[in-house]
Protein backbone atom coordinates (compact mmCIF):
# COMPACT_ATOMS: atom_id res chain seq x y z
CA UNK A 1 0.00 0.00 0.00
CA UNK A 2 3.18 2.27 0.56
CA UNK A 3 3.69 1.95 -3.00
CA UNK A 4 0.20 3.07 -3.84
CA UNK A 5 0.64 6.33 -1.99
CA UNK A 6 3.93 7.68 -3.02
CA UNK A 7 2.55 6.94 -6.60
CA UNK A 8 -0.38 8.87 -6.20
CA UNK A 9 1.98 11.53 -4.46
CA UNK A 10 4.10 11.72 -7.47
CA UNK A 11 1.08 12.49 -9.39
CA UNK A 12 0.18 14.99 -7.44
CA UNK A 13 3.77 16.72 -6.96
CA UNK A 14 3.53 16.67 -10.83
CA UNK A 15 0.22 18.68 -10.08
CA UNK A 16 1.27 21.06 -8.18
CA UNK A 17 4.41 22.19 -10.71
CA UNK A 18 2.05 22.51 -13.53
CA UNK A 19 -0.36 24.40 -11.27
CA UNK A 20 2.37 26.99 -10.01
CA UNK A 21 3.63 27.19 -13.33
CA UNK A 22 -0.14 28.73 -14.64
CA UNK A 23 -0.70 29.79 -11.31
CA UNK A 24 1.66 33.32 -13.02
CA UNK A 25 3.38 34.00 -9.03
CA UNK A 26 -0.39 33.37 -7.25
CA UNK A 27 -2.09 35.76 -9.42
CA UNK A 28 -4.35 33.94 -11.22
CA UNK A 29 -6.71 32.38 -8.26
CA UNK A 30 -8.06 29.06 -9.52
CA UNK A 31 -4.34 27.95 -10.28
CA UNK A 32 -3.18 28.81 -7.15
CA UNK A 33 -6.09 27.14 -5.53
CA UNK A 34 -5.35 23.86 -7.74
CA UNK A 35 -1.45 24.60 -6.65
CA UNK A 36 -1.81 24.41 -2.87
CA UNK A 37 -4.67 21.56 -2.63
CA UNK A 38 -2.29 19.35 -5.13
CA UNK A 39 0.73 20.32 -2.77
CA UNK A 40 -1.17 19.56 -0.15
CA UNK A 41 -2.65 15.87 -1.05
CA UNK A 42 1.13 14.97 -2.13
CA UNK A 43 2.59 15.66 1.28
CA UNK A 44 -0.43 14.09 3.22
CA UNK A 45 0.22 11.11 0.32
CA UNK A 46 3.96 11.30 1.33
CA UNK A 47 3.38 10.98 4.83
CA UNK A 48 1.44 8.17 4.75
CA UNK A 49 4.22 6.12 2.88
CA UNK A 50 6.37 7.46 5.01
CA UNK A 51 4.65 5.29 7.65
CA UNK A 52 6.92 2.58 5.55
CA UNK A 53 9.68 3.68 4.01
CA UNK A 54 12.97 5.25 5.99
CA UNK A 55 12.41 8.91 5.12
CA UNK A 56 15.31 9.64 3.37
CA UNK A 57 14.80 7.06 0.67
CA UNK A 58 10.93 7.95 0.31
CA UNK A 59 11.34 11.72 -0.08
CA UNK A 60 14.20 10.71 -2.72
CA UNK A 61 12.06 8.77 -4.38
CA UNK A 62 9.10 10.79 -4.42
CA UNK A 63 10.63 13.73 -5.48
CA UNK A 64 13.14 11.66 -8.22
CA UNK A 65 9.78 10.73 -10.08
CA UNK A 66 8.43 13.53 -10.01
CA UNK A 67 11.16 15.67 -10.98
CA UNK A 68 11.38 13.07 -13.73
CA UNK A 69 7.72 13.10 -14.37
CA UNK A 70 7.46 16.86 -14.66
CA UNK A 71 9.97 16.90 -17.47
CA UNK A 72 8.86 14.18 -19.86
CA UNK A 73 5.28 15.91 -19.18
CA UNK A 74 6.98 19.36 -20.50
CA UNK A 75 8.64 17.51 -23.57
CA UNK A 76 5.53 15.85 -24.52
CA UNK A 77 2.36 17.97 -23.77
CA UNK A 78 4.34 21.69 -23.78
CA UNK A 79 6.93 21.32 -26.12
CA UNK A 80 10.04 21.70 -24.10
CA UNK A 81 13.63 20.17 -24.90
CA UNK A 82 14.31 16.51 -24.15
CA UNK A 83 18.13 16.04 -24.92
CA UNK A 84 20.83 14.07 -25.21
CA UNK A 85 21.92 16.18 -21.64
CA UNK A 86 18.43 15.95 -20.08
CA UNK A 87 18.13 12.18 -20.82
CA UNK A 88 21.48 11.38 -19.30
CA UNK A 89 20.57 13.69 -16.70
CA UNK A 90 17.18 11.57 -16.09
CA UNK A 91 19.04 8.18 -16.84
CA UNK A 92 21.66 9.24 -13.49
CA UNK A 93 18.67 9.93 -11.14
CA UNK A 94 17.18 6.48 -11.97
CA UNK A 95 20.88 4.50 -11.48
CA UNK A 96 20.85 6.68 -7.58
CA UNK A 97 17.32 6.06 -6.90
CA UNK A 98 17.95 2.19 -7.74
CA UNK A 99 21.26 2.04 -5.48
CA UNK A 100 18.76 3.79 -2.38
CA UNK A 101 16.47 0.16 -3.33
CA UNK A 102 18.91 -2.17 -3.37
CA UNK A 103 20.55 -0.85 -0.49
CA UNK A 104 17.56 -2.66 1.08
CA UNK A 105 15.38 -0.08 2.37
CA UNK A 106 11.65 -0.22 2.34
Amino acid sequence: MHWLYLGIAVVFEIAVAVSAGRAQGFTRPAWTTATLVSGGAATYLLSRALLTFDVGVGYAVWTSAAGIGIVVLGALVFGQRLDGRRLLGIAAVIAGVAGLQLSGAA
